[in-house]
């Protein structure tokens, strides 16, 4: 074994991608003393996106005050990349999940992305022309409207009164007015970072299948899908857009959508700009081996997650890849057909995510462990 390549995304609540590359470099290394690591910790565009963006480029963070979920002040930091002239903001930062429990409050419904647009307006204005908004994590389901509404677009009800919608009040929007749009935005590229590919709404939709993660409720659940659908419709009336099937619309509480829809963003696949700037075909080359994992691999992670992405240009590379995961479910096997050789489960007591996280880099370890005492049995 002469090269090893460890590029794992994160086990999001247990360990950092860059503590899933200690590890997993630490055992490694034990049973192939002479085989050389290369350690490129990643993340998807979700949680995590910034941090691995300013590993690979390097660059600075930027904090700035802005709103939270619940319209609280919160310190929230940005990446600005080499030059100045990029920022990557983490929608999360100021509107994620962590931020909502840690107010005891899981309630999608009354969540807004206010905050995002404020981070976006601070780094347009001091000189960025180039925003990577990295989806993932969010406590919301506002389609975007609240972060549109920080850069100056208006949402009007039937009596032409401008508010800020949340996912309980998309229905009360009549009109979208983008006149007001902040006009740093003119010429500015707005890149969104997303590693899911669900619609809107609908059974796959991010009410559908992400709110419940969020706190809502099978009724919240219907109420929050009518508002997305009739952001939607209204998006497509006023301004000729038609975004409900766009693939990674549903992405952040529909904040997918609305970025295209409200400033003019495109949606790109993260993991795929994310290793092109670390040269990773590049560092294929000569490599024996790719070590890859996230924290739940399942059906999901096909859909263009860390794992996805490495494997299928491992594949084309030749080099076999074993993935780690805190759990395997349902889907996960579409991954063999994309380039992954072997999956290893971490957490081999079925624990709940609450007792297993504790635990996690213990387990990592021991599966770690078990894998390389079957390579090194099929070396032999």
């Amino acid at each position: 074994m002469r090269k090893i390549i460890l590029v794992p995304d994160s086990f999001k609540g247990s360990l950092s991608s860059a503590e899933v590359c200690g590890i997993l470099g630490e055992v490694f290394s034990q049973h192939f003393p002479d085989a050389e690591l290369v350690r490129v910790p990643l993340a998807d565009g979700g949680e995590g996106s910034a941090a691995a963006f300013l590993a690979a480029a390097g660059g600075e963070m930027r904090t700035v005050r802005v709103q939270g979920p619940y319209g609280e002040e919160v310190r929230a930091s940005y990446a600005l990349l080499p030059g100045k002239h990029t920022a990557v903001i983490e929608m999360a930062a100021c509107a994620g999940l962590p931020l909502a429990q840690a107010a005891g409050r899981l309630e999608p419904g009354r969540a807004s992305t206010y905050g995002v647009g404020q981070m976006i307006l601070d780094a347009l204005q001091i000189g960025c022309r180039e925003i990577l908004l990295c989806l993932g994590g969010s406590a919301t389901n506002d389609g975007g409207a609240g972060c549109a509404a920080a850069l100056g677009v208006r949402f009007l009800d039937s009596s032409g009164r401008s508010f800020v919608p949340v996912g309980d009040t998309l229905q009360n929007i009549a009109h979208i007015d983008l006149l007001g749009r902040a006009p740093v935005l003119a010429g500015a590229s707005l890149k969104v970072l997303c590693d899911i590919r669900n619609p809107l709404c609908g059974p796959q939709g991010a009410a559908a299948v992400f709110g419940p993660q969020k706190g809502a409720t099978p009724e919240d659940v219907l109420r929050l899908d009518a508002g997305l659908a009739h952001l939607a419709a209204v998006a497509e009336a006023d301004l000729g857009l038609e975004v409900a099937n766009l693939p990674g619309a549903g992405a952040a509480g529909g904040m997918g959508a609305g970025a295209v829809a409200f400033l003019g963003a495109s949606l790109c696949p993260g993991i795929e700009m994310l290793l092109d700037l670390v040269g990773f075909d590049h560092l294929l080359e000569g490599a024996d081996l790719v070590l890859t994992g996230e924290g739940s691999i399942d059906g999901q992670t096909a859909q263009g997650k860390v794992i996805a992405g490495v494997a299928r240009r491992a594949k084309a590379a030749g080099v076999p890849v074993i993935a780690f995961g805190g759990v395997i479910g349902e889907g996960a096997w579409a991954l063999y057909d994309m380039g992954v050789t072997a999956m290893v489960a971490a957490d081999r007591a079925a624990l709940p995510f609450a007792q297993a996280a504790p635990r996690a880099a213990a387990d990592l370890r021991r599966a770690a462990e078990d894998a390389c005492r079957l390579i090194t049995l099929g070396l032999s």
